[in-house]
């Protein structure tokens, strides 16, 4: 019986270390990202997509297509990502997201949809501590680990739905109205 109440007392010792841990981390990451407004957040990120509507207009500024249209069997699409190289930086900045994401239209039309920022975590961990996570506003990204489509390496990404309001969300990953039905893998 009384090593039933030791242990019991211990399990209560580590449960409120664990839960005190908790709030301390989450009073961090409170603090150094404050709650975002979306509306804000997609409202910027459309004023910066703004010149890319044109698919030929993110070409001529150095994007190139990235594999063909991403879908899920479940989860809808994203729709087909042009991505420009020397962003994946570590940086963040909302004028210039490393993926522009467009939705396959009949005709071989590509209608600007989304911005995906990504950050590689070796660009990003080496010089921020483990709770400064990269952020857009004041928005956390996802952690999206390895393998990805981006490759060996683990990243940080954030889609945000400028262009195409989604019903999960701003910020979700995928979109249950993007298809790619009207793909032409030879459009480019």
């Amino acid at each position: 019986m009384k090593r039933h109440v030791i242990s019991g007392l211990a399990a209560v010792g580590l449960l409120t270390a664990l839960s005190a841990e908790t709030a301390r981390i989450q009073a961090v990451q409170h603090v150094s990202h404050p709650a975002p407004k979306a509306g804000a957040v997609v409202a910027a990120v459309r004023e910066a997509l703004e010149r890319f509507r044109d698919v030929d207009a993110a070409i001529a500024a150095g994007y190139a297509q990235f594999q063909g249209c991403v879908s899920g069997a479940v989860e809808g699409a994203m729709g087909v990502h042009f991505a420009k190289g020397d962003l994946f930086d570590g940086k963040i900045d909302v004028q210039n997201p490393e993926v522009l994401v467009y939705e396959p239209k009949s005709g071989g039309r590509l209608q600007l949809a989304a911005a995906e920022y990504v950050v590689p975590t070796e660009a990003w961990d080496p010089t921020h501590d483990e709770y400064d996570k990269p952020h857009l506003m004041g928005q956390l990204f996802h952690y999206l680990g390895s393998p990805n489509r981006y490759g060996g390496t683990p990243v940080y990404e954030l889609h945000v739905w400028a262009m195409k309001p989604n019903p999960r969300g701003a910020f979700a990953d995928w979109h249950p109205n993007v298809s790619c039905a009207e793909w032409d893998d030879t459009a480019f």
